[in-house]
């Protein structure tokens, strides 16, 4: 994908460009190519990204390290801001960070590259657990005693407990 000059946006009709979808994207290993649709609409002081794409990918399993399939599929919209002209061109190496600083920008006279994005936002939608299913045979078996196993070395502290919460009834009652 060509990255998008964001001053000719301004010139397309309705200023959005429209990105059909069927690339490899560098850095993200997937089965088969990233389908979908992409939309760059230039909103004056800011471009609104949404996207529309899937593909999938091979994941290992967090529990039993099998190799595993997975489908990863986003729709998303993010607005990124267009640095404004009186924005200080050399910032001190020190100064304090705001809450409205913690946003993406880019120069209003650069260029949007559209395969960077997605790729972010693939890898951000890619799962936190790796889990290949409800059958992982790495999962722990669940076990049929009723009653927990109390370690020896806290049976004294299980006696006290209940010692306890014998006493409070009776005070309560």
């Amino acid at each position: 994908m060509e990255a998008i000059y964001i001053p000719r946006l301004l010139k397309l009709p309705g200023r959005q460009e429209e990105i059909k979808i069927q690339d490899d994207i560098a850095g993200l290993n997937t089965l088969i190519p990233v389908r979908g649709i992409m939309a760059v609409r230039h909103g004056g002081n800011y471009l609104e990204v949404s996207a529309q794409t899937e593909t999938i990918i091979t994941l290992v399993c967090d529990r039993c390290l099998q190799h595993y399939n997975h489908r990863l599929s986003i729709d998303t919209l993010e607005l990124i801001w267009l640095e404004s002209e009186q924005a200080p061109k050399h910032l001190p190496l020190e100064r304090e960070v705001t809450v409205e600083d913690l946003s993406e920008t880019l120069p209003p006279d650069g260029y949007f590259k559209p395969d960077s994005w997605l790729y972010e936002q693939l890898s951000l939608a890619m799962p936190l657990r790796r889990i290949c299913g409800k059958d992982c045979p790495g999962a722990s078996q669940t076990s049929a005693v009723t009653e927990p196993h109390i370690d020896s070395r806290w049976a004294s502290l299980a006696v006290l407990k209940e010692q306890i919460a014998k006493n409070y009834e009776q005070n309560n009652t």
